[in-house]
């Protein structure tokens, strides 16, 4: 059986899962350029709220590389999923509506990639029965991820875990087996979680399909999505109050990124280990400079700090500049654009779903006619 403990470190501080899984990553990079019509990624976001710079670094732009690739990709906006740590949803359908205009103006293509809501796909949520008796309240316990949600819920909203954020890896998985994804995007905190959909689909294969399993077991897409760091110096987050929209205008990218903290040495360097919030402003420069880290280092040097957020200034709102554009021309009838996109997914995506349940139910002996 899998195990979701946490894994000990090696001495480089990175663990051997984590290795296998970025040697693996290589390997299925290279299979996308050869034939990308062997994988289906199934990726997605809560929508608590119009998605932050750090959220198109971190998995919008792959996205978009994706499916430029020609990589079938299918995008949940996880409605169901904003009550897993709150009690309030806040505005739901406006913050829906917000991300979705957010993916249309990053470059996600509604006729390449499939976009649907996860309350529009019953499905995904009646396979939810049959997975959980497949995995033990232990297994779920020993989550780190769902751990750490659950301090952070804790420390937050004074909330103890509830059951939804609990059988949560579940979930995920039932959002990945019903449309028989075969590759996420994940970070390395998140492979506990596809660890999960991985044993589910194991055992379910074991138990009701041994002869020929029915699932593949999704793997992981470790991509280089590097931590951008708010201007306070933690991690952005919609919740914490520090990210930058990526709807903002040019006046106020200036303004967050001219209070973000750096440190008192003048010489810009990239150490991530020692320096990470000019780290972060590094990247976040080098990405849209279309260079490294490293060499926009050099090219600031003992200039410091401050020209290092000019340069960072300067670039960022260049390359914003097209997306935010086309948002304001998509945001201009807003409703209807999002309502097309989000019922065509739709009903793509319960074609599938309703395809694997039937199949699930077939094989686990409970389709009665």
């Amino acid at each position: 059986m899998t195990s979701t403990t946490a894994p000990v470190p090696e001495a480089d501080g990175e663990t051997a899962s984590v290795r296998a899984a970025r040697t693996r990553s290589a390997e299925i990079e290279q299979r996308i350029a050869r034939d990308p019509s062997m994988f289906r990624v199934l990726t997605g976001d809560r929508p608590t709220g119009a998605l932050h710079l750090g959220h198109y670094l971190g998995t919008l732009a792959n996205r978009v590389r994706l499916q430029d690739a020609g990589v079938d990709v299918i995008v949940v906006v996880a409605d169901y999923q904003v009550i897993t740590d709150r009690d309030e949803t806040g505005d739901l359908p406006a913050n829906v509506r917000e991300v979705v205009l957010d993916y249309l103006a990053a470059g996600i293509d509604p006729r390449r990639t499939t976009v649907f809501a996860h309350s529009a796909v019953a499905a995904l949520h009646q396979l939810m029965l049959p997975f959980l008796s497949l995995v033990t309240v232990a297994e779920l316990e020993r989550n780190p991820t769902v751990k750490a949600e659950s301090v952070d819920a804790a420390t937050r909203q004074g909330r103890s875990m509830s059951g939804l954020l609990l059988t949560y890896p579940v979930h995920q998985a039932a959002d990945i087996l019903a449309v028989h994804g075969n590759l996420v995007p994940v970070g390395t905190d998140q492979l506990p979680h596809l660890e999960t959909s991985r044993t589910v689909a194991r055992r379910f294969n074991q138990r009701y399909t041994a002869a020929q399993p029915y699932f593949a077991e999704p793997e992981a897409l470790l991509a280089d999505m590097p931590t951008v760091l708010g201007n306070d110096g933690a991690k952005m987050s919609t919740s914490r109050g520090n990210a930058l929209e990526l709807r903002a205008d040019e006046d106020e990218t200036a303004v967050y990124l001219r209070r973000a903290r750096t440190d008192s040495h003048r010489h810009i360097t990239f150490e991530p280990g020692s320096r990470p919030e000019v780290a972060s402003l590094l990247r976040l420069g080098a990405h849209f400079a279309g260079t490294t880290p490293e060499a926009l280092a050099d090219t600031i040097g003992a200039d410091g700090a401050g020209r290092l957020k000019e340069v960072v200034t300067e670039v960022v709102v260049e390359g914003l500049r097209p997306i935010r554009a086309r948002r304001r021309d998509l945001a201009a009838d807003g409703r209807a654009v999002v309502g097309e996109v989000l019922a065509r997914g739709a009903a793509r995506a319960t074609v599938l779903g309703e395809g694997t349940l039937a199949d699930v139910r077939e094989l686990m002996g409970t389709v009665y006619s």
